[in-house]
């Protein structure tokens, strides 16, 4: 016994074209990637690079100096740092066979 309904929808599924929003994502990765070539690596945005004889500052230091900024250097850590105060546990997690 052959049903209509099968029939009718077999032919359709072969016959269905679906690539609408495949098409529309593939144009907007595209889009995206080209967008983001053209805006990282575009004419706007290179490296203005100095030679050392033109910069005005050798050291990052003497950058921060000029501006009025005070250079410290940082404190030195400790050698042995002490054990953070935590509850020490009564009985072992784990204890050891005797």
């Amino acid at each position: 016994m052959d049903f209509p309904m099968t029939r009718e929808l077999t032919e359709d599924q072969t016959t269905r074209r679906g690539g609408a929003p495949l098409k529309v994502a593939i144009a907007v990765a595209v889009l995206g990637v080209l967008g983001m070539l053209i805006f990282d690596h575009g004419p706007w945005n290179k490296p203005k690079v100095q030679h050392p004889v033109i910069a005005n500052y050798s050291t990052t230091g003497e950058a921060a100096r000029a501006a009025g900024a005070d250079v410290i250097p940082t404190e030195p850590k400790l050698q042995v740092e002490p054990s953070p105060p935590v509850p020490k546990p009564l009985h072992p997690v784990n204890p050891s066979p005797q």
